[in-house]
């Protein structure tokens, strides 16, 4: 661990990270023309979450057991985009008899459904979700995903183990 690192600085490190990942979906949506799909729509809404986390303790400036408790938040919302992340590869490399037929776009679920029935259809994804448009070294966006929610999660687990021997 560099020497003057601290929890502070390693909440702002997950901000920014959270601030370029969005920033980059963005950019593959508007300047790449990728359009995202229900479950890039939900891991969009986890990176948020965990932005809105990393900012809040950066600015609390936690002492040990409020970084105890921004780590087990962090931790519990990256591995929910994990479990997102995850289904949505596995739907991306089922063979092409097995993927399901597209539904209904979000906008209109969100019109006419409950949350809780929308939350459900878009977890068992569609056609759309098992498309791979944009690729960079054998990654689809959704593994991409995948691999930062679990980075993400192994950083707030850092950062809860350094502000219990910080402050401890």
């Amino acid at each position: 661990m560099p020497p003057g690192f601290t929890p502070r600085i390693g909440y702002l490190a997950g901000l920014l990270v959270c601030i370029a990942l969005i920033g980059f979906a963005l950019f593959l949506q508007y300047v790449e023309q990728q359009e995202p799909c229900p479950l890039c729509i939900l891991q969009r809404l986890v990176f948020i979450a965990l932005a809105v986390v990393f900012l809040v303790a950066a600015l609390h400036g936690p002492a040990r057991t409020g970084g105890m408790v921004y780590g087990g938040v962090l931790f519990i919302i990256a591995g929910l985009g994990a479990a997102i992340a995850s289904r949505h590869v596995w739907l991306q490399n089922l063979p092409a008899n097995q993927v399901p037929e597209c539904g209904p776009g979000l906008e209109y679920m969100l019109s006419k459904f409950p949350l809780t029935q929308i939350l459900g259809k878009v977890l068992s994804g569609s056609g759309e979700c098992a498309e791979v448009g944009w690729t960079f070294l054998g990654l689809s966006i959704a593994g991409w995903s995948l691999l930062w929610f679990v980075l993400i999660g192994a950083l707030a687990i850092f950062l809860t183990v350094l502000s219990a021997r910080r402050h401890g």
